[in-house]
């Protein structure tokens, strides 16, 4: 099942921060969007979870404007989780992930456990989630996103809040998942993660898409000088890469 935006433009606030924007993103791949800050990456993943109404232009999901697809269908399809690790509810732990599978109306208790398995909460599963860190609330966010079982899983930031040993966990399981079929879309500051870690990279600047393709090639030291505006280099072996500046 492919995703995709289709000559996307964007407003928030009265601005508009994407525009005429196209990406075609296939299954079993991880790719990471980076940008500077204000480039439209959380305003890009937001539409192509359905929760943003493109000014012009569509998402399309599986060749079909998102827009015109099944509430239930979308709902299986696309895991999204947002930046902020913020919790509604004070329930358990294993209370909230299972809330990943209400688009399914089933128990899932199998998904659930390896949800909780992935993210390493076992420790935590009884626990109220207001008794949780910043950290731990973003991983149980994220295994709520997994238990869903999402052909497309949609994360903004989520390894911002992660330490090393935890974010070198979720990278692994995330390529895991990519291994099995699903997509991975990611946003992320990092660009040493998406060197070393995605398959594709998207880069944005001011609205607009300006690189896109393996990483070596997005995130060249033309790309970064155009995006961020500084000069940097690479280097380090393919997949232990470090960006000097």
């Amino acid at each position: 099942m492919t995703l995709g935006a289709q000559d996307l433009s964007l407003d928030r606030g009265g601005k508009r921060v994407l525009c005429d924007v196209s990406v075609r993103l296939n299954p079993g791949t991880i790719t990471a969007i980076v940008g500077p800050n204000g480039a439209g990456k959380s305003s890009l993943l937001l539409a192509l979870a359905g929760l943003l109404e493109p000014a012009t232009g569509r998402v399309n999901l599986d060749g079909r404007g998102l827009q015109d697809s099944p509430a239930r269908k979308k709902a299986r399809a696309l895991g999204y989780l947002p930046q902020s690790a913020e919790i509604a509810w004070d329930v358990a732990v294993e209370t909230l992930i299972a809330l990943g599978r209400l688009p399914h109306r089933d128990r899932g208790t199998a998904a659930i456990e390896r949800a909780i398995a992935a993210l390493e909460l076992q420790e935590f599963r009884k626990r109220p989630a207001s008794r949780l860190s910043g950290g731990e609330r973003a991983r149980v966010l994220l295994a709520r996103v997994l238990a869903g079982e999402p052909q497309w899983i949609l994360a903004d930031e989520p390894l911002a809040a992660l330490d090393l040993a935890h974010q070198l966990n979720l990278i692994t399981h995330l390529k895991a998942c990519a291994a099995q079929g699903q997509g991975v879309v990611i946003v992320l500051h990092d660009l040493a993660l998406a060197m070393n870690h995605a398959d594709r990279v998207v880069v944005l600047s001011k609205g607009g898409l300006i690189a896109d393709g393996p990483p070596a090639d997005a995130l060249s030291e033309s790309v970064i000088k155009q995006a961020w505006g500084v000069n940097g280099s690479w280097i380090g072996e393919q997949g232990a890469r470090a960006l000097v500046i």
